[in-house]
């Protein structure tokens, strides 16, 4: 999967979180509705890898993630289309849990790099 897919996403996710904190809430709800398909786009795709023959054993992990993003997306959405004022608490806890889960994604996408990187240390004598 291109490089480009799973960080736009998150991106727009960190920068959606960004302006909550700043209080442009509105700015956050059209950047968060602006990540919903790039995310959905990214969790295809990582199915698509999931099912595909040279998947890696953390394939489906990654790819029930990225669906668990997109879900909470939507729900974040969904919830400030409704807010009369401010925002809920539980539209920016969405967009934390998403980030959260971003972050492990990323973790576990590193952990096969540092498993290579292992091989290239000697072994003890």
């Amino acid at each position: 999967m291109s490089v480009g897919r799973r960080v736009f996403p998150a991106l727009l996710i960190f920068a959606a979180a960004i302006a909550d904190a700043t209080a442009e809430h509105g700015l956050a709800r059209a950047l968060l509705l602006c990540a919903v398909p790039f995310a959905a786009v990214a969790a295809i795709a990582a199915f698509g890898e999931c099912l595909g023959a040279e998947a890696e054993s953390l394939a489906w992990l990654q790819a029930v993630l990225s669906s668990i993003v997109v879900v909470l997306l939507v729900c974040s959405c969904a919830i400030r289309s409704t807010a009369v004022q401010g925002v809920p608490h539980a539209a920016v806890s969405s967009v934390i849990g998403a980030l959260a889960l971003l972050a492990l994604k990323a973790t576990l996408a590193f952990v096969p790099q540092l498993r290579r990187l292992g091989e290239f240390w000697p072994a003890k004598p």
